[in-house]
């Protein structure tokens, strides 16, 4: 077993095309060991958005804090804390930061994600 603090977890900018004021923490996933499962926590700056893409395996997502919208292709959902968000696999999608505080969200992947392509978008930026 092992118990970290999460604010211990280096916060990294997200390093994608069409990312803007997005930060990940990698706290559960392979230099842990954990066999099936990566647990990743993203912060969303005010007006910052992730990339608009998909990829063939599902995301399971808990929002922590904050409000936004995430994009089901061109469906805008709005979403706030508390909310459960199930994205399947393929679908694109794209987070967005609609308020004047971070959108921070919880995100879960299978590890076998790390092998598999992720594809942009080229309509990443703004809507």
């Amino acid at each position: 077993m092992e118990v970290t603090p999460s604010h211990s977890v280096d916060q990294n900018p997200v390093d994608m095309p069409g990312s803007k004021g997005c930060h990940v923490r990698w706290l559960i996933g392979k230099s842990q060991e954990a066999p099936h499962f990566a647990m990743r926590e993203f912060q969303v700056d005010p007006g910052g958005h992730t990339p608009r893409h998909h990829h063939p395996y599902e995301h399971e997502v808990y929002v922590l804090q904050g409000e936004g919208i995430i994009y089901e292709g061109d469906t805008p959902h709005p979403i706030q804390s508390g909310d459960v968000i199930l994205v399947r696999p393929d679908e694109v999608h794209q987070f967005r930061n609609v308020s004047e505080k971070p959108l921070r969200f919880l995100c879960l992947v299978p590890n076998s994600a790390y092998e598999l392509p992720v594809t942009m978008l080229p309509e990443c930026g703004p809507r």
